[in-house]
């Protein structure tokens, strides 16, 4: 999919999915309050799986059907929705929500690397392997291990691995799911459906904690679940078509100043001086990795590349 000139609406709407996306981690750290790690994960599986399933039918579409593809949803569920949402829910208990959504966007790190291990990443330009190399430099300042320990080492690692999950998820979507003819929304509305099973299953296992429901609780975990989960995906491939996936990836460089950025203003979370700096090798890093060649072969690769990272992206529904 090319990338097209950005109209007023469309950055408008970049500009909204930034913050939404930005935010889940907020509202993850709000829930919390109240909520157990894998509770908060299951809530906002269901609500996100009901919200998707009432507009896939009001839209005219229906679930996928058939055993092979729902094992493929329930593999890409598994990797995309319910083990990360876990993981972030993990590590927010004692990592901040602006440094959580740093370490989200570690995910294309992931992915070149994974690309790497599985032979599909070949001939690797060196601005791109450098870039590789230097996001990783900013994940170790941030992490800083060797003055991490305890429950905060741990949490970070729960995200990073809430990352990696996406990148696995992203690949095994792009070759089992994307482009085989189901609708979008009929895929990610299954896909939360699936998540939502999965979670359920693990309830017994720290899921029956008491529940301190209160209003604060309630409704961090209604816009989790909502506005952060569901009504991005719709947003998403709005973008998508009318703007083009080059400049929907734009909402993974906001994404993290968006969620340093509230957690600072509204639960006065503090960043060191050697995290700002690693938030910034990180994302030149990233940067660094998204960049092709001139050749057309190159451009190619790139736009088939955009178009199926961006198509996958929307189905975790929250950067989280």
């Amino acid at each position: 999919m090319s990338s097209r000139t950005p109209n007023p609406g469309g950055a408008m709407r970049v500009v909204v999915l930034a913050l939404l996306w930005g935010s889940t981690f907020l509202w993850i750290e709000l829930a919390l309050r109240g909520l157990s790690p894998l509770q908060v994960t299951f809530v906002r599986c269901l609500l996100g799986a009901l919200v998707l399933t009432v507009a896939c039918y009001a839209s005219g579409r229906r679930l996928p059907r058939g055993v092979a593809v729902w094992r493929h949803i329930v593999v890409a569920a598994f990797f995309c929705n319910a083990l990360p949402f876990a993981l972030f829910s993990l590590g927010q208990q004692t990592v901040d929500s602006g440094l959580a959504g740093v370490l989200n966007a570690t995910t294309p790190l992931w992915s070149i690397a994974l690309g790497l291990a599985l032979g599909s990443e070949r001939g690797l330009r060196p601005v791109r392997l450098t870039g590789l190399l230097l996001g990783f430099a900013g994940v170790i300042l941030i992490f800083a291990p060797w003055q991490t320990t305890g429950a905060s080492g741990w949490g970070a690692l729960a995200i990073l691995g809430a990352a990696a999950c996406y990148a696995v998820a992203f690949t095994y979507m792009g070759r089992t799911l994307v482009g085989k003819g189901i609708p979008t929304i009929s895929l990610s509305a299954a896909q939360l459906v699936a998540a939502s099973g999965l979670t359920a299953l693990a309830m017994p296992i720290g899921g029956l904690d008491a529940v301190s429901a209160g209003p604060t609780v309630v409704i961090a975990a209604v816009v989790l679940s909502v506005l952060c989960t569901a009504v991005t995906f719709h947003l998403t491939y709005r973008i998508i078509n009318d703007e083009g996936a080059t400049n929907a990836a734009v909402v993974g460089y906001l994404l993290p100043v968006v969620s340093v950025l509230l957690g600072a203003v509204f639960l006065g979370e503090t960043l060191s001086i050697r995290v700002v700096l690693g938030m910034a090798v990180v994302l030149a890093g990233v940067g660094m990795t998204r960049r092709t060649g001139a050749t057309a072969g190159g451009r190619a690769r790139r736009s088939r590349w955009l178009t199926r990272s961006s198509s996958t992206m929307s189905s975790r529904n929250a950067s989280a």
